[in-house]
């Protein structure tokens, strides 16, 4: 190859070594630039986006939500019983402390502290956020408005009151158990409106016996006599579905008389035994025999002795069970769930056995002796009337 050849040959070779260069590095940019490109406006789009969504959220936080101002005297604020969340919204707009009712609202609502705000006296002020505000609300001022209580299964009206006496919930006894007696100011419940229409009304000691549903409640420091009783009485609807009168009426009972027989199983056994108890007094029902129940002298006479004299088993009541045939005019205690479930399913090996009697054995125990002849009960209560006897004078001996 000559040298002109050979220097064309470079020339060309150099040449079309840069131009493939060059072709590569367009192409190697205009790859890159395919991927950016969107990369980029999707990004440009998003930043413009969020942009106007956080100007957007500045304006509504601003105009709704913010605090009312960043400085300013302390407002005294109230919540009184029986404001809904609404109201309590609205009182803190006028107040000045929010900027919008509506938003305290569904903020309450979605935070679930809508059923939460308490009654109180509350110190507050303009520079606190709506969050703020709610959780003060809801955490109450410090005064507590509520008292927790418990009324036990078997407890009468009068131990009702008395205990609620002790712990400052009610200040006139007296009004309460008038209340309770005479059932007046409760007729629009259904079930005491029917008491108050019974026949048997003038003989019972107190209307709402054995409607006090016993149950742990939060009662209001400042309520009142009758607002307790409404309280309590509430409860019973959920003890006495619609499901229980709809057994009571296959048994022949209405409810009264099922809460009259729950009251005596309540008083005369453990929970263990109470579908028995039940099944004895279902039986004895049926046979149109007395029931002869000690609770129900117990209740009549204000006595507590396990074993009754010939003079206690013959106190003049409508509640004697041993003088008078049939349930006693109305419950004598306020019963439980389980005793009123009793009532309605006794015992069905009891009650198809035949079973008529029961006694007490060693009263500590609790445990009971069940008998299905007159003479088989008397052979227990021999047996164990000493043990009565012993037990209730270890009672009378105690310092009162």
């Amino acid at each position: 190859m000559s040298r002109d050849s050979r220097n064309r040959y470079d020339r060309d070779y150099t040449y079309r070594t840069l131009h493939e260069e060059e072709k590569w590095d367009v192409r190697w940019y205009s790859a890159l630039w395919r991927v950016l490109r969107p990369v980029l406006v999707i990004s440009a789009a998003l930043v413009l986006v969020l942009g106007l969504l956080t100007g957007l959220w500045q304006y509504v936080y601003g105009r709704y939500a913010a605090p009312t101002a960043q400085t300013g005297e302390t407002v005294t604020f109230e919540v009184a019983s029986g404001q809904s969340l609404s109201r309590v919204a609205n009182n803190l707009e006028k107040a000045g402390l929010i900027r919008s009712a509506s938003v305290f609202k569904y903020y309450c609502d979605f935070a679930g502290m809508g059923q939460k705000i308490q009654i109180g006296t509350y110190a507050l002020y303009p520079g606190m956020t709506i969050q703020e505000i709610a959780d003060r609300l809801t955490a109450g001022d410090g005064n507590p408005i509520v008292t927790t209580v418990t009324l036990i299964p078997g407890w009468t009206v009068e131990d009702f009151a008395a205990y609620l006496v002790q712990r400052g919930l009610v200040r006139d006894p007296a009004r309460f158990l008038e209340l309770c007696r005479t059932g007046d100011a409760f007729a629009d419940y259904m079930y005491i409106a029917d008491v108050l229409a019974s026949p048997d009304r003038a003989q019972r000691r107190y209307a709402l016996e054995g409607y006090l549903a016993p149950n742990t409640y939060e009662i209001y420091l400042t309520a009142t006599e009758e607002e307790i009783l409404r309280r309590l009485l509430s409860q019973t609807d959920r003890v006495f579905p619609a499901e229980a009168q709809d057994r009571a009426d296959e048994l022949g009972y209405d409810m009264d008389d099922i809460l009259t027989l729950a009251s005596m199983v309540e008083k005369e056994a453990k929970t263990k035994d109470f579908a028995k108890v039940a099944a004895v007094f279902h039986n004895r029902l049926r046979k149109g025999m007395t029931l002869g129940s000690d609770v129900t002298i117990h209740y009549a006479a204000g006595i507590s002795r396990m074993a009754l004299t010939d003079a206690d088993l013959a106190v003049d009541s409508p509640y004697n069970t041993y003088t008078h045939q049939g349930l006693p005019p109305g419950p004598i205690c306020n019963p439980s769930q389980e005793a009123i479930e009793a009532a309605l399913y006794p015992d069905e090996t009891y009650l198809s056995g035949g079973y008529l009697y029961f006694c007490a054995k060693e009263p500590a125990s609790g445990e009971l002796y069940f008998s299905k002849t007159q003479q088989e009960h008397e052979a227990a209560v021999a047996v164990y009337r000493p043990l009565w006897q012993a037990w209730d004078a270890e009672r009378e001996a105690q310092p009162k």
